[in-house]
């Protein structure tokens, strides 16, 4: 089975070295691209937010710990999917990091099959969550440029309001008003009224 290394990267953290040694080898054996950390302090350093990538993360580490790091990664707002390893009886904290949006838990020993599956599953998970968070990301700049006064005409416009009743809104001229509706268009790179509410409302603007 030969796969892309493009398709994204495969980060390994665990304080383990022997643990390390066997994802990387069992991972890079099926052509995966791996790097391996042995510390959650190590990763954060080195780690880029840009880059399509998934995480394997000990569930307990010495130093930060893999809940820890789940804590800083949703700080960041970061779109990495992560799945945790475990030992045994580490299933209760295993589920916690679920319910905040981990992807899964896998426990040692690995199966191969199993490890398999579940790279392809993150993988997967990550090219959408990547894609997402460019687009969020493109979005707050664009809604970045305008003026206090543009964003308050936006929202109105957003809301259905015609040009008038957005002019008594916020106490100033049709033509200002028009003028305001100009410049969000330029800044939005809108030529319609369905582009700006896509830039506005986001993806599920885009969807509907």
């Amino acid at each position: 089975m030969s796969l892309i290394p493009e398709k994204g990267t495969i980060y390994v953290v665990d304080d383990d070295e022997a643990v390390r040694d066997s994802l990387q080898w069992l991972l890079e054996g099926k052509g995966y691209r791996v790097r391996c950390f042995d510390s959650a302090e190590s990763f954060l350093s080195r780690y880029d937010p840009r880059e399509v990538a998934c995480l394997f993360a000990d569930i307990r580490m010495g130093g930060m710990s893999g809940l820890e790091l789940q804590d800083r990664l949703l700080e960041r707002k970061s779109p990495l999917p992560i799945v945790f390893i475990t030992g045994h009886g580490d299933v209760p904290m295993a589920v916690e990091t679920m319910k905040k949006g981990a992807l899964d838990f896998i426990q040692k020993p690995f199966r191969e099959e199993e490890l398999e599956a579940l790279v392809e599953k993150m993988l997967k998970s990550a090219q959408s969550s990547f894609a997402e968070h460019q687009m969020a990301s493109t979005r707050e700049s664009l809604l970045g440029k305008l003026t206090n006064r543009e964003a308050q005409v936006l929202e109105r416009i957003v809301a259905g309001r015609l040009n008038k009743q957005i002019a008594d809104d916020l106490n100033i001229s049709i033509k200002t008003v028009e003028a305001h509706r100009a410049n969000i268009m330029e800044k939005l790179n809108a030529n319609t009224v369905a582009d700006l509410l896509k830039v506005a409302l986001g993806s599920s603007a885009a969807k509907a």
